[in-house]
């Protein structure tokens, strides 16, 4: 007879398992469905294709030269360590990670009003009116093709007020819209070593906002802390890969311009196809990634927020038995959105799955119901 392994401390295999999901995010390279892309930069992907494609052909031509393939490895290792050396300083200081990510007080204050029994206009207002990329987000939103079949016909010229925007969205559509936007806002953007990344962590995150949701309402408990903690569950995630992105492209622009100007070709050659460092990242997200979700909160006074709260229990807490009742359906939310993935990228055997779903103790009726949701799209209204 099989023996379980229900809630208790996390067994080495489904650490395996949910470590695969995040290689497959950040190592693979595997893309994204088109249909799954959700408005971002079309000609950024343009981009990273032509860089591809070039560095490629630079690789090509250079493993036909032994000499250039030394020269190679060793400008590419140089400037991969400098670059993980740069990553590991500012990781070490969780309040140099904060001071170099977009999180700000107000972002966060504004989350945790959205907690609220009764939610407050008159509060939101100001803090949405002082983020200019959410006001930007919410108008084009109520102003899009599909919001103005909504509103009715005497409305249909572009809406630009704050407040006529928030009266058109709903006062409680905004626990569903804002944390969604802020998750966007976070991740890694205009970077064309992490395009397909950032693809595949948002719809990581967006399946497990739908399954959180699903199962806050199933349950009947608080939906708003539920979702936007499944949604939080990857802001440390985001923060690690925009920093060493950003690092890297510093790093490795910098290095290009110097051998341009230098006018050597061979080593102009070797940082051009220098990539990413994506597995030394992968271990950074490992070790920082959850830390990071509840420390940059903390160092932002939020230390007694149930976000804080809820994203530090998942963290510290080495059984999913410890977890309370809210830490608890972000954690199922998540398996459920592991699996998923894995299965669309066939990364896991039924076997598995079973032993994800036995772990976290995903009742048959909770599955039923995670099964019946809409992952393609998150419904905001």
């Amino acid at each position: 007879m099989a023996i379980s392994v229900a809630g208790g401390v996390r067994p080495g295999k489904i650490i395996e398992i949910e470590h695969r999901l995040y290689q497959q995010l950040i190592l693979s390279k595997q893309k994204a469905s088109p249909t799954l892309l959700d408005d971002l930069d079309r000609e950024l992907e343009a981009d990273a294709h032509k860089l591809d494609v070039e560095r490629e052909a630079i690789m090509a031509r250079l493993l036909k030269q032994i000499q250039a393939r030394d020269v190679f490895e060793a400008i590419s290792k140089q400037l991969c360590d400098t670059v993980n050396n740069g990553i590991e300083h500012q990781l070490a200081t969780p309040e140099l990670v904060l001071s170099k990510s977009n999180i700000n007080e107000s972002q966060l204050l504004l989350l945790e009003l959205l907690l609220a029994k009764n939610l407050d206009a008159a509060r939101l207002r100001p803090l949405i009116s002082n983020l200019p990329w959410l006001c930007r987000d919410l108008t084009n939103m109520v102003n899009s093709p599909g919001f103005r079949a909504r509103r009715p016909q005497s409305s249909d010229v572009r809406v630009t007020d704050i407040k006529l925007v928030m009266n058109y969205i709903g006062i409680e559509n905004l626990r569903t819209i804002i944390p969604y936007f802020c998750l966007r806002n976070w991740l890694p953007s205009g970077n064309t070593k992490l395009l397909w990344t950032t693809r595949k962590l948002w719809r990581y995150s967006v399946v497990s906002g739908i399954a959180a949701n699903a199962l806050a309402k199933l349950h009947e408990t608080d939906t708003a802390l539920v979702y936007s903690g499944a949604l939080m569950h990857q802001l440390g995630t985001s923060v690690v890969l925009s920093l060493s992105a950003r690092l890297f492209e510093q790093t490795w622009g910098n290095w290009l311009r110097e051998a341009s100007g230098s006018r050597d070709k061979e080593v102009y050659d070797a940082v051009m196809a220098t990539e990413f460092p994506a597995k030394a990242v992968f271990q950074h997200v490992l070790h920082y990634g959850h830390k990071l979700n509840w420390q940059l909160l903390e160092l932002l006074k939020f230390d007694t927020s149930p976000l804080t709260q809820l994203l530090k229990e998942l963290d510290q807490n080495l059984s999913y038995r410890e977890l309370s009742e809210p830490a608890a359906l972000v954690a199922r939310a998540s398996c459920y959105a592991k699996v998923l993935l894995l299965e669309e990228m066939r990364q896991i055997d039924p076997q598995e799955k079973r032993l994800m779903f036995d772990y976290y103790e995903l009742s048959e009726q909770e599955v039923l119901r995670l099964k019946a949701q809409n992952y393609r799209k998150l419904d905001l209204l």
